[in-house]
C-alpha cells in the first residue's frame, strides 16, 4: 500500500493506492501536519487519532508527504521521523508543498514554469524541468504569505477594528464569526496554529465576492503577492507559464488572471487538490 500525503496548514489529504495507481481506501483527512509550527507530540496525535491509518500502518510500504513547513531540513526530518515510527515498514519521503503543486499543475514531465501555492499560506518557486529554484525563503504567515489564507484572514479582522470595511460586510461576518476581542486575541496567541484560524476566514470571502470591497481586497492580496514573489522570475517569465495550486488560488482565478495582464505573466493550469496529480507521478515512479 502507498500512501500519498498533500498537508497544508489547516489539513491533510491522504490517499492510499497500489503500485498500478487503483485506490484502497476511502480518502483520509487529518488536520494539518505542519513540523514548523506543530511540536512532535501533535504530530503524533493527529496522526494516531485516524482509525484508518492505524489499522493499515503495517501494510504500508511507501509514504510521500508533501507538506507546508517541510521546507527546510529540521522540521522535514522531525515529521520523517514521525512517521517512520508509525508506518515501520514504509519507505518514507518528505517533501516541500511546492512539489506537490509541480507535479499537480505542469503539463509534462520536463516543462518548465514559475509555481504558485495560494492555500493556507502561500508560495512561489520556479521549476526548471528538472529541480526547483527558489529565490525568496518563506518566512512564515506572520512576515510573507501574502494572498493565503491568512493573510486574507488577518486583512478582514484589521479593516472590521479598524472601521475599513462597509458596515454590510461588517455585519454579515459578525454574524458568521465570533469578533469579540478577547477570544480573537486567545485564537491568535493561545492556540497552537493561529495561520489555520486566520484562513478559516477566507470562505466568508469567496462566499461576499459580489462586495466591490471583497473583491478588491482580493485583488490588492494578489497584486502584493504578484509583486514580492512572481516578479522575482521576470527572465523565467519570459518563457515559461505561472501555474497555481490550492483553494485560495482556484477561487481566485478570475482575479489572478486580471491581475497577470495588469503585470503581463501568463497564466497557465489552476490545481485546487494536487493530491490526485500526484498518483500519476508516483505509480509511474516506483
Amino acid at each position: 500500500m502507498i500512501l500519498i500525503v498533500d498537508s497544508g496548514s489547516t489539513k491533510s489529504d491522504w490517499i492510499a493506492v497500489d503500485s498500478n495507481g487503483n485506490q484502497l481506501l476511502e480518502k483520509i483527512r487529518t488536520k494539518g501536519l505542519n513540523p514548523a509550527i506543530l511540536p512532535k507530540k501533535k504530530l503524533k496525535k493527529i496522526i494516531k487519532s485516524n482509525s484508518l491509518l492505524k489499522e493499515h500502518k503495517e501494510s504500508v510500504s511507501h509514504v510521500f508527504f508533501y507538506g507546508a513547513g517541510c521546507g527546510t531540513a529540521k522540521p522535514s526530518a522531525l515529521l520523517k521521523q514521525v512517521l517512520e515510527k508509525m508506518f515501520v515498514n514504509a519507505h518514507v519521503e518528505v517533501n516541500e508543498d511546492t512539489m506537490a503543486a509541480v507535479y499537480s499543475t505542469i503539463s509534462h514531465d520536463k516543462e518548465a514554469a514559475v509555481v504558485c501555492i495560494l492555500g493556507t499560506g502561500s508560495n512561489c518557486s520556479y521549476y526548471n524541468g528538472k529541480e526547483l529554484v527558489q529565490s525568496v525563503d518563506s518566512l512564515g504567515y506572520s512576515i510573507m504569505d501574502d494572498a493565503s489564507g491568512n493573510y486574507y484572514g488577518r486583512q478582514l479582522i484589521r479593516d472590521y477594528y479598524f472601521n475599513h470595511m462597509p458596515e454590510d460586510i461588517k455585519i454579515a461576518i459578525s454574524s458568521k464569526f465570533n469578533m469579540e476581542s478577547d477570544y480573537i486575541k486567545y485564537n491568535l496567541y493561545k492556540q497552537p496554529n493561529p495561520s489555520a484560524y486566520l484562513a478559516s476566514f477566507a470562505e466568508f470571502m469567496f462566499l461576499n465576492k459580489e462586495s466591490e470591497y471583497i473583491s478588491n481586497l482580493i485583488k490588492k492580496g494578489i497584486r502584493l503577492f504578484a509583486i514580492n514573489m512572481i516578479m522575482q522570475y521576470k527572465e523565467e517569465l519570459k518563457t515559461a507559464p505561472v501555474h497555481f495550486a490550492g483553494s485560495i488560488a482556484y477561487f481566485s482565478q478570475d482575479e489572478i488572471k486580471a491581475v497577470a495582464q495588469e503585470m503581463g505573466f501568463t497564466v497557465g493550469n489552476f490545481e485546487r487538490r494536487p493530491i490526485e496529480g500526484l498518483v500519476s507521478f508516483h505509480t509511474k515512479n516506483l
